[in-house]
């Protein structure tokens, strides 16, 4: 049965990296129009036990995309330099849509994953018991 639990916590494992990698996504989306403000990006790493790795993924540290803001041309905006620029975010929308899809569907594969573990241990608890 121990097995059955280790593949339930690496399925959910991937489920709550995932949940929270789509906050970041729609962070980002929400602030694309934001004067200054920087892409947030994450990357996951593997859980490490006394044993040796267990499968299961965490969240790594959030870092922040340094590529160069966009100028927007805008003389009435109040950030607006001497020339009228000021500058915008770095949030590419194509770019996050695409991060939320694919977190979107490696939550589906990690929720199918878990599903089918609780199916397959159902199905022995059924058979342990005739």
């Amino acid at each position: 049965m121990t097995e059955f639990s280790d593949a339930l916590g690496i399925a959910s494992s991937g489920m709550n990296a995932q949940a929270s990698r789509m906050r970041y996504v729609s962070e980002n989306i929400a602030n694309s129009d934001t004067p200054g403000y920087r892409r947030k990006m994450v990357e996951f790493e593997g859980d490490f036990a006394t044993g040796g790795q267990t499968g299961r993924v965490e969240l790594g540290p959030v870092m922040l995309d340094r590529s160069e803001l966009g100028l927007i041309y805008d003389p009435s905006h109040i950030l607006s330099d001497d020339t009228g620029h000021y500058e915008g975010s770095n949030v590419d929308l194509l770019v996050e849509i695409a991060d939320a899809r694919e977190a979107s569907r490696s939550y589906e594969a990690n929720l199918k994953v878990f599903d089918q573990v609780r199916q397959m241990s159902t199905s022995l608890m059924e058979l342990l018991r005739r």
